[in-house]
């Protein structure tokens, strides 16, 4: 691939809020989460882990804790992309605590390009309750919930919103 295929692939891929009434199948959702686990981690502790939510009834709940966001209880799958605090924080004491968020955000984008490339939609949902999702999903107080990545073949066109122009992000060597 060069790097006008690759900018075409990331301009084709936007979230998708509709989905298929249609299963991914298991081999294809194990592939995706293995692209996943390809994710670049410092020193290597891969401080994240994934819940897979396929259940119908815990996908409501967990729409209910994402602010009644419709689309968490529509996907067949929901990748809940967490933070593993324990892991980084053993190495890299408080600053494991940003890694750990960091490294679960790079997984989790792994995630969508993977799906992407199959041809699968995904949907990055960061506005939550945290708590709630812990509660629902009875995660560690160690684990820190990142993303509800919702998943499934887009029954809707992804369409990529304008942005910025990028030199309004740049800032040459300093700011």
């Amino acid at each position: 691939m060069n790097l006008s295929d690759f900018g075409q692939f990331l301009s084709g891929r936007s979230s998708v809020r509709q989905y298929e009434d249609r299963e991914i199948e298991p081999e294809l959702l194990e592939t995706i989460l293995k692209l996943g686990a390809r994710a670049p981690s410092a020193g290597n502790v891969e401080s994240w882990d994934i819940v897979v939510v396929r259940d119908p009834s815990v996908r409501e709940f967990l729409s209910d804790a994402a602010l009644n966001q419709e689309h968490i209880a529509h996907a067949p799958v929901v990748l809940v992309v967490c933070a593993n605090y324990v892991r980084s924080m053993a190495r890299y004491s408080e600053r494991g605590i940003l890694y750990a968020l960091e490294e679960a955000s790079i997984v989790a984008t792994y995630l969508m390009l993977g799906a992407h490339a199959a041809g699968l939609a995904t949907c990055w949902t960061a506005g939550f309750d945290d708590d709630q999702v812990r509660d629902i999903l009875k995660l560690p107080n160690h684990i820190r919930p990142v993303t509800l990545l919702a998943l499934g073949y887009g029954a809707e066109a992804a369409i990529s919103p304008a942005r910025r122009d990028v030199q309004e992000h740049i800032h040459q060597d300093e700011w």
